[in-house]
């Protein structure tokens, strides 16, 4: 019996319905893709899924208490909620500028968190 998933493709507005599905040697069987995309999407989410996180870190001395950060990329799925409690541990300095560096190789991903805005000092 050949075991199948069903995944939504979220790379473009479309939506495919893709069906994953393994043959004799364990390779993956992708349909319902219109596009390239679709291929890769399916064969990440299954192997590596990645989400991109925004999310508020607080800040001392800015015009308002909470800063909107994000990820500079695709974030490890199963370290987002590790993520979140570091995010919430922390506090940054005003000024900060959109696109600042917070937090370099956050959780030893390579992934940077990043300023979503500019944020002067009171």
């Amino acid at each position: 019996m050949m075991n199948s998933q069903n995944l939504i493709c979220i790379t473009c507005p479309r939506g495919c319905s893709l069906t994953v599905s393994y043959d004799d040697q364990d390779q993956m069987i992708i349909t319902g893709n219109h596009c390239l995309r679709g291929t890769a999407y399916a064969k990440a989410e299954l192997t590596d899924p990645r989400r991109m996180i925004a999310s508020t870190v607080r800040i001392h001395g800015g015009i308002h208490k909470m800063l909107p950060v994000s990820t500079n990329a695709p974030f490890p799925k199963a370290k987002i909620m590790d993520l979140m409690a570091l995010l919430k541990s922390i506090e940054i300095d005003a000024p900060v500028k959109m696109g600042d560096v917070l937090i370099e190789d956050v959780l030893g991903t390579g992934i940077a968190v990043i300023a979503s805005r500019s944020m002067n000092q009171l």
